[in-house]
C-alpha cells in the first residue's frame, strides 16, 4: 500500500507527529506523581507546590484531548479516503470486465470484495498506522525514560519476557493470514447465496422449496461461522499471551524493584513511578499484539482485491481505435466464431444498409443472441469481421460504439427506481413529455398510467413488481429514448400479445427513417416486415430472404409459419399474412 502512504504522506505526517507529541504527554503523569509520593513521604509536600502539579496534571490531559482528537481525524480520516478509492476501484473495475468474465464469476463473491475485503484494508490503513506508531513511539519514549529517570537495570529485567511475546505473536500473525482468507471466502460464498436466494425468492416459493434452501443456507452459515470461530481463536490468544507478558514482567519488577530499595539505590516514589510506567508499557504490547493481527487481516483481504484487479478484460480498446463513427451501413462476414471448443457460429454473413430492418429467426440455441452480442462488442470475432461504415468495430472505441447501438436484451433489467428513471436511464436529462412518447411507442404507456403513481411508480428490484409484459416494453422505451443509430431488439416482443407487438412494430416503421434495425424473434410476426431475415440453425444461415418468398419455400420458416398460424386461429387471436 506504499502508493497510498506516498499520496496522504502529509495526512500520516501530521497525525504521527501528534501521536508522538501524545506519547510524550503520557510520561509526564507518573514523573508528577512519584515526585509527590516522595515528598509525602518526606513530610515536606507544600500547598502551592501540590497546586502546582496538579495543575501540570490538568495541562497535560487537556493537552492529550486536543490532540488525540486531531491524530483520530488525520489518521482514520486517511483509511477512510482508502475505503472509498478502493470501493471506486473495484467499481471502475467491475463495469469495465467483459461478460467471460461474469459468466465465471458470483455476485455475492465481488459484494464481498467491495464491503468486507475493503474494510479489512482500510481497517489496517488507520488503527494498523496507529498501531505500529504508537507501539514504537510509546513503547521507546517509556523505556528511554525509565532507563534514564529510574534504572537502567531494572527496565532490563522488565523486559526480560518481551521476546517470548514477539515470538509468540508472530506465530499467531501467520496463522492468522491463512485462517483470515479461508473465512473472507466461505463470506463471499454465503454472500453469493443470499444474493441468490433473495433474487430467485418467488421461483423458490412457487416450486416449493424454501425449506431445503434454508436448509443449505443455514449449512452454509455453519460452515462460515466454524471458519470464523478458528479465526477467533488465534484472535483469543494475543490478549491472554500479551497480559500474561505483561504481568510477568510486573512479578519481575516488583521482586527487583524491592530489592533495589532496601540496597538503598531507588525510592518508594520511584518505583511508584516506575511501576506507572511500566502499566502506560501495557497498551504498547497490546498494541504490537493487535498490529500483527490487524496487518495479516489487511494482507489476506488486500491480496484477494490484488488478484481481482490483476483480472483483465479481454475486450480492450485498441489504442489507435477510431473515436469518431459515421452511421452507415453494418456489414458481417463471421467466418467462425466459438465460447469453446464447439463452434457456434459459422459462415454467417449480412449486411444492414441505413434505415433498413434485418430479422434473425431459429431454434432456440442456434446463435441468434451470439449475433448481437459480436455485433456490441460482448465478444470479439477473430476468425471473420463486423464492420459499421466501412470501419472494423474492433477498430472502435467500445463507449462510441455502445452510443450508437441500442440494444434490448432477452433479461429485462429494470432498477430499483421510477419507471420515469427507468425509461431516461441513457438520456437522464429527458422531460417527462419525451419519457411519455417513447412509451407510447412502446405500447406500454396506458400500463403504466393505469398505475397508483403513475411515472413515478417505483418498481422493485428488478422490474419484480411488473408483469414479464410490461418489463418488456419499458426496457423498448428505454432503448428508444437513446435515439441510436442501430436498434437491436434480441426477443424483446415475447412477453406482449400479436395485437401489441403489430402496434409496436407499426411505431417503429414510421418512426426515425434513417435507424437500422436488428430483430431477433422466435414468433415470426415480429420479422415479417423486415426488408431480410435470416434462418439460422447450429449457427448457420440455412435460408434467408424476404417474409413473402420464404413462407412460399419449403423449409423451417414455412413449416414454423404455419404452425404459428395456427395457433393464433386455436387461441381466438388470428393473425393475417403481409
Amino acid at each position: 500500500m506504499a502508493w497510498f502512504f506516498k499520496l496522504e504522506w502529509r495526512t500520516y505526517a501530521l497525525g504521527i507527529v501528534l501521536l508522538m507529541f501524545v506519547a510524550a504527554l503520557e510520561l509526564v503523569p507518573p514523573r508528577i506523581i512519584g515526585r509527590i509520593v516522595d515528598e509525602i513521604n518526606r513530610e515536606s509536600l507544600e500547598t502551592d507546590l501540590l497546586w502546582m502539579l496538579l495543575g501540570g496534571l490538568a495541562a497535560v490531559g487537556i493537552g492529550n484531548y486536543v490532540a488525540r482528537f486531531f491524530w483520530r481525524y488525520f489518521i482514520f480520516g486517511a483509511s477512510i479516503r482508502l475505503g472509498r478509492m478502493l470501493r471506486s476501484q473495484l467499481y471502475r473495475h467491475f463495469t469495465d470486465l467483459d461478460q467471460r468474465f461474469y459468466k465465471k464469476s458470483r455476485v455475492g463473491d465481488l459484494m464481498a470484495h467491495a464491503t468486507n475485503d475493503v474494510q479489512a484494508v482500510s481497517t489496517t490503513a488507520g488503527a494498523g498506522i496507529l498501531t505500529l506508531v504508537d507501539s514504537i513511539t510509546m513503547g521507546t519514549f517509556v523505556i528511554i525514560t525509565m532507563v534514564t529517570t529510574i534504572s537502567w537495570k531494572l527496565t532490563v529485567v522488565a523486559l526480560l519476557p518481551l521476546p517470548i511475546m514477539v515470538a509468540l505473536t508472530t506465530r499467531y500473525g501467520k496463522l492468522l493470514h491463512n485462517r483470515f482468507g479461508v473465512a473472507q471466502a466461505a463470506f463471499s460464498e454465503l454472500n453469493d447465496k443470499v444474493q441468490e436466494s433473495v433474487s430467485g425468492v418467488r421461483v423458490l416459493k412457487s416450486a416449493g422449496e424454501v425449506g431445503r434452501d434454508v436448509d443449505s443456507f443455514e449449512k452454509l452459515s455453519d460452515e462460515v461461522m466454524a471458519k470464523n470461530v478458528r479465526v477467533a481463536k488465534i484472535d483469543a490468544l494475543y490478549d491472554p499471551t500479551i497480559f500474561g507478558i505483561v504481568g510477568l514482567s510486573y512479578i519481575l519488577s516488583i521482586g527487583y524493584g524491592a530489592y533495589l530499595i532496601e540496597q538503598g539505590e531507588l525510592t518508594i516514589g520511584q518505583i511508584v513511578s516506575f511501576t506507572a510506567y511500566l502499566s502506560l508499557l501495557t497498551w504498547p504490547m497490546l498494541a504490537f499484539g493487535w498490529l500483527f493481527n490487524i496487518v495479516e487481516r489487511g494482507r489476506a483481504s488486500y491480496d484477494r482485491i490484488e488478484r481481482m484487479l490483476a483480472v483483465k478484460p479481454e475486450i480492450q480498446d485498441d489504442p489507435m481505435a477510431a473515436t469518431k463513427l459515421a452511421h452507415s451501413e453494418i456489414e458481417a462476414d463471421i467466418h467462425a466464431f466459438r465460447y469453446d471448443e464447439t463452434p457456434v457460429l459459422q459462415d454467417v454473413s449480412f449486411r444492414i444498409e441505413r434505415g433498413r430492418t434485418l430479422g434473425i429467426v431459429g431454434r432456440t440455441g442456434s446463435g441468434k443472441t451470439t449475433i448481437v452480442r459480436l455485433l456490441t462488442r460482448e465478444y470479439d470475432v477473430h476468425d471473420g469481421t463486423i464492420k459499421i461504415g466501412g470501419i472494423n468495430i474492433r477498430q472502435v472505441k467500445k463507449s462510441l460504439l455502445l452510443d450508437k447501438v441500442a440494444v434490448v436484451p432477452q433479461d429485462h433489467f429494470l432498477f430499483s427506481d421510477s419507471i420515469a428513471n427507468n425509461i431516461a436511464f441513457g438520456k437522464p436529462e429527458a422531460k417527462l413529455d419525451e419519457i411519455m412518447e417513447a412509451a407510447k411507442i412502446a405500447e406500454v404507456h396506458d400500463d403504466i398510467m393505469r398505475l397508483p403513481e403513475g411515472y413515478a411508480t417505483l418498481v422493485g428490484e428488478r422490474g419484480v413488481t411488473l408483469s414479464g409484459g410490461q418489463k418488456q416494453r419499458i426496457s423498448i422505451a428505454r432503448a428508444l429514448m437513446i435515439e441510436a443509430d442501430v436498434l437491436i431488439l434480441d426477443d424483446a416482443l415475447s412477453a406482449v400479445d400479436a395485437k401489441t407487438e403489430e402496434a409496436i412494430i407499426e411505431h417503429f416503421r414510421a418512426g426515425n427513417p434513417d435507424q437500422s434495425r436488428l430483430i431477433v424473434a422466435h414468433r415470426l410476426s415480429a420479422v415479417e416486415h423486415a426488408d431480410e431475415i435470416l434462418v439460422l440453425e447450429d449457427g448457420r444461415i440455412i435460408q434467408r430472404g424476404r417474409h413473402q418468398d420464404l413462407i412460399r419455400e419449403p423449409g423451417w420458416y414455412k413449416d414454423t409459419y404455419d404452425r404459428q398460424q395456427l395457433e393464433a386461429i386455436v387461441e381466438g387471436g388470428g393473425h393475417h399474412e403481409a
